[in-house]
């Protein structure tokens, strides 16, 4: 005798189904944040991602690795990366985004943000399903961010972490739209060098990894060029602050990255001896009073100007002594 199900039997069998399948997408597309239909196991893996970045456990982490990344030889190097960001800061989920890809080959995946913090992702379709996931720390007044993104992929043996990468995501709490933005006013007033060293902090966040692209990244590669080429053109070092009487010359001018925020770092050569340090800091108290004079707007708009002196020009062939000043503006 044949078994003939009855049509509530076929009507359930028909719910399971579809059920099953609406916890997955399978056609080609991508879904971010709250459009993902099934987060939870994404989220578990990266749960036990972070708990074992903690603790820097790799034999552990091998367990949720893709074969690829396993043998990859910059693996250890990157988990160490990432593991001493995890220790310092707690991070938490900023997007994610779940994709199933149509083909093996490059795709992009817009944001779908706008403004100047729009972004899309372009990457290499690995496997037919992957799993997108970018961290920064919870704590949104640290001024200086680094944002963590991990990749997982879909292989035969499961769900994988592919990719781990960390690297700069903000810098004196902006992103580097906002940073191209600031720059721009900074060069608007006729502050050049503050432009090029805010500038050059908005070129050092605008990848904060190798998937992200800023939708005006263009943009902020050409104002930073077109800012480069009229410093240089402007500024010519060593440069001598005439208005102090000891005619100290400045040889650099760069960003220093402190806990607090990333301020331009003066380099000069002074003839006073180091060992003299009263003197040094008279000195350096002259040049606080007319650096604006020098460097326009150098001064303005900050917590701090570093200074740091020197008896002879650093070569990078010998260590140089120097003596480091700090100038708290507000």
């Amino acid at each position: 005798m044949k078994f003939k199900p009855s049509l509530s039997q076929i009507l359930g069998l028909l719910l399971i189904i579809v059920a099953l399948q609406s916890c997955e997408p399978t056609q080609p597309g991508s879904w971010k944040n709250e459009q993902i239909s099934s987060p939870d196991k994404f989220h578990q893996l990266n749960t036990e991602l972070f708990k074992q970045l903690k603790v820097n456990d790799e034999k552990q982490l091998e367990n949720i690795m893709s074969r690829d990344f396993i043998d990859h030889p910059y693996r250890n190097r990157k988990i160490e990366l990432v593991s001493n960001r995890v220790k310092v800061n707690d991070y938490t989920l900023l997007d994610e985004y779940y994709v199933v890809n149509r083909y093996i080959s490059s795709d992009t995946i817009s944001s779908g943000i706008k403004g100047p913090n729009g972004y899309s992702l372009t990457y290499q379709g690995a496997t037919h399903e992957m799993y997108f996931a970018f961290f920064i720390p919870i704590n949104k007044a640290i001024p200086n961010q680094d944002m963590i993104t991990a990749v997982y992929c879909k292989y035969n043996y499961g769900w994988k972490l592919s990719q781990l990468d960390v690297s700069h995501y903000k810098f004196n709490g902006k992103t580097a739209p906002e940073l191209c933005d600031q720059a721009k006013e900074c060069y608007n007033k006729g502050f050049l060098i503050d432009a090029l060293n805010i500038a050059s902090s908005a070129m050092d966040c605008s990848s904060p990894n190798d998937l992200w692209k800023y939708n005006g990244d263009e943009e902020i590669n050409s104002f930073y060029n077109k800012v480069l080429k009229e410093a240089y053109s402007i500024y010519k070092f060593p440069m001598t602050i005439k208005l102090v009487s000891t005619h100290p010359h400045i040889i650099r001018i760069m960003n220093q990255t402190t806990p607090e925020g990333v301020f331009p770092m003066i380099y000069y050569v002074s003839s006073i001896k180091l060992k003299d340090t009263t003197a040094l800091k008279q000195e350096n108290e002259n040049i606080r009073k007319v650096i604006n004079e020098t460097l326009p707007g150098i001064d303005q708009d900050k917590k701090y100007v570093l200074y740091s002196a020197f008896n002879e020009s650093p070569t990078g062939r010998k260590t140089v002594d120097h003596f480091d000043m700090t100038a708290k503006l507000k």
